[in-house]
């Protein structure tokens, strides 16, 4: 390896995808690789879900969309957060899906199958709860009348109904029946505007592994493709795929008392030797983890010494033999021992999915194992 890393087990990927397609059978799996494949490459992360059974993709961003289609990737794909004036054009002859959750989506979509010659392929997103994109209930029925006329006219062809769950990592929670119950009549009011689409989708990583009502035509997961839960306290056999580690870039000793980084917000307490580790905020390690974050180095898992710079952190070791080139793992899959991305989570208070997505940067290359 060179000087730092983010090594992705593409075989875990696989692993994740057909452990899901096991946890719903029956219907189609869309891998979400938006946010460049949650921080582990959107590209080899898509081939290899595609190898691993999934049926078609989930990105955000039309740019997201073409960028699979540049890399030769054939598959439906659906691209869902289109602000006014993009190239739509360009995503309906590349025969991307499209989202529309209004009349005014909804027209710019007509225009654009228009100019591109071929019907818009598109998925309409009702709001059941969750406040975000989506029509809302008193806005669905004009939004359905108009797609249903669009359709046919030949203009567009309705592939998918769909919307999000505002509770989703917590299976249970009353607010996911009242969801689904208002999907439902999301959906039959389609249906009387003769809107029958071909996936009805509501449910991502969570329900797809928790909640076989949820699944209907087809199950969207994202975190739980790379291997990360979206249940606390729940693993469900999934396998982490991201590894991020650094070579230690220079180790030397300090007396005791010695203030550490920035601030001295951390002083020896005795003789020591100190790592220095070229990984910081600048490549999406928490800054609010000094003196708190954890990182495997020697066979332990060391304190981070002092504040995390935007390039480098430090590590008390001890009398421990630790040498320039040894390689310190900031986070893993925990078969070692090290910590893990969930670890990183609940230090700093966040969730999985942010502490992969934020890693990385121009400095740290993407390693592929199994490709």
């Amino acid at each position: 390896m060179g000087q730092a890393e983010i090594r992705i087990d593409l075989d875990a990927i696989r692993h994740n995808v057909r452990l899901l397609r096991a946890a719903a059978p029956g219907v189609a799996l869309m891998a979400v690789v938006k946010a460049d494949g949650y921080g582990h490459g959107m590209v080899p992360v898509a081939r290899a879900a595609l190898q691993a059974g999934a049926d078609s993709l989930g990105v955000c961003t039309l740019d997201e969309a073409l960028a699979l289609r540049r890399a030769g990737i054939t598959a439906p794909v659906l691209a869902w957060l289109l602000t006014p004036g993009l190239p739509l054009a360009d995503g309906v002859a590349a025969g991307i899906d499209l989202s529309a959750a209004s009349r005014a989506q909804l027209d710019e979509l007509v225009a654009a199958a228009a100019a591109a010659g071929s019907p818009a392929r598109v998925h309409l997103k009702v709001d059941t709860g969750l406040s975000r994109g989506g029509a809302t209930p008193v806005d669905w029925p004009a939004l359905v009348e108009a797609a249903g006329k669009a359709q046919a006219d030949g203009a567009l062809e309705v592939v998918g109904v769909w919307s999000h769950l505002a509770y989703a990592d917590a299976p249970w929670h009353p607010m996911i029946d009242q969801q689904l119950a208002g999907f439902q009549e999301a959906l039959a009011t389609a249906e009387r505007f003769g809107i029958h689409p071909t996936y009805r989708h509501i449910a991502n990583s969570a329900p797809t592994l928790t909640r076989p009502d949820a699944h209907f035509d087809l199950v969207r997961p994202g975190i739980s493709v790379y291997g990360l839960s979206p249940v606390a306290g729940e693993t469900f056999g999934l396998r982490p795929a991201m590894t991020v580690q650094a070579r230690v870039m220079l180790s030397k000793r300090v007396p005791a008392g010695q203030g550490v980084s920035y601030g001295h917000t951390y002083h020896t307490s005795a003789e020591t030797t100190l790592a220095v580790v070229p990984l910081g905020y600048g490549d999406g390690v928490p800054r609010v983890a000094s003196n708190a974050g954890q990182v495997r180095l020697g066979g332990r898992n060391r304190t981070i010494a002092g504040r995390v710079c935007m390039d480098q952190l430090v590590l008390d070791c001890g009398d421990d033999p630790v040498a320039s080139g040894d390689v310190a793992v900031l986070f893993g899959p925990g078969e070692d021992g090290e910590p893990t991305a969930d670890d990183w989570a609940d230090l700093v208070g966040t969730i999985n999915y942010e502490i992969v997505t934020r890693i990385g940067g121009p400095r740290l290359p993407k390693v592929y194992e199994h490709e």
